[in-house]
Formats: structure tokens, C-alpha cells, sequence
């Protein structure tokens, strides 16, 4: 199997995608190493070499217009990861979680469906490989602190702020 990558220049620095032949985004982040980022897609989905492009077109375009502004422009881009039954299912309700309301682990694991289960919450957003489409940013810790993002924390700053700034305007 073969992917393509592309990096987009943002407010937060470099983000690249990583993108299956069908268009479904198996990694990305604000990196512009995408050896980086296969190394988060599941063994299953990890494609043999990925293509170098300037740009993943729909995926590209939603990048930019994430951070232009539209917060909705990253709901109809697919996302395919693959991992147990519980994490595949939180990372599809992080992508209900609406911009600018962000949740706590504990009020994830609960719209997630399993409410005792707010370690296993917090590992769905740790080893999300799909950042942004899958908007792991969103959820805090009970006490409305960050916690912890793979992209660091300005950048998670940024994107709540970015949300909320938008939202309010």
C-alpha cells in the first residue's frame, strides 16, 4: 500500500498529513517529519512508502481552512485508524466533541460509554494518530488544565483558543 504526505504551513508551525490512497487520513500533526508520523499509523494500516506531494487536496484544503477559520472544514475528512474496540470507538465520539466546548477525561470516558474508564480515555487521546481530524485537543483535565498533547502544550493552547476566539466572533 502507498500513501502521500504533504506539510502545511500554520499559525502553529508545520502540519503534515498522511493520506491513504482512498483519501482517509492515517496520521497527522504539527510536524514536518512524516517518518514521524507512519510511525503512529497501526501496523495493519501502515503503508509500505508514502509519497512526498505538495498537496492531499480536500485533506490540505480542510487544513488551511481549519485555521483560517472554519472550524467545521475538518468534519468530512475520513479518518482511518485501527486499535481495540474501545479506543476505535473513543476516537469516533472525539469527533463529536464540538469546537469550543472542550470536555473533561472524565465527561469523555463517560460520552464514550464506559464512565469508569477515564485512564483508557486519556491513553484514546495519547496514541490518536489522526491529531486535528480527530480533535484529541478538546479534552482537559478535570480541573480545566491542558494535560498533556503529543504536539505540546502551546499548541493545544492555541487550538482551544483558536476555537473559542471563532466561535465567539
Amino acid at each position: 500500500m502507498t500513501a502521500s504526505t504533504a506539510t502545511v504551513r500554520t499559525p502553529i508551525g508545520p502540519f503534515t498529513a498522511v493520506v491513504d490512497a482512498d483519501g482517509a487520513v492515517l496520521a497527522s500533526g504539527w510536524t514536518d517529519y512524516s517518518a514521524e508520523l507512519l510511525s503512529l499509523v497501526h501496523p495493519s494500516l501502515r503503508p509500505a512508502s508514502a509519497a512526498e506531494l505538495r498537496d492531499l487536496g480536500t485533506v490540505t484544503d480542510a487544513v488551511r481552512a481549519f485555521h483560517d477559520g472554519d472550524l467545521a472544514a475538518i468534519d468530512p475528512v475520513p479518518v482511518r485508524q485501527r486499535s481495540g474496540e474501545f479506543l476505535e470507538h473513543a476516537w469516533e465520539v472525539l469527533r463529536t466533541v464540538e469546537p469550543g466546548s472542550p470536555v473533561t477525561y472524565t465527561a469523555y470516558a463517560d460520552l464514550s460509554g464506559r464512565p469508569d474508564a477515564v485512564r483508557a480515555a486519556a491513553m484514546a487521546c495519547a496514541r490518536n494518530a489522526a491529531a486535528l481530524f480527530v480533535p484529541c485537543h478538546r479534552v482537559l483535565r478535570l480541573d480545566g488544565s491542558l494535560g498533556g498533547f503529543r504536539w505540546g502544550l502551546a499548541a493545544k493552547e492555541w487550538l482551544l483558543r483558536h476555537e473559542a476566539h471563532t466561535i465567539a466572533a
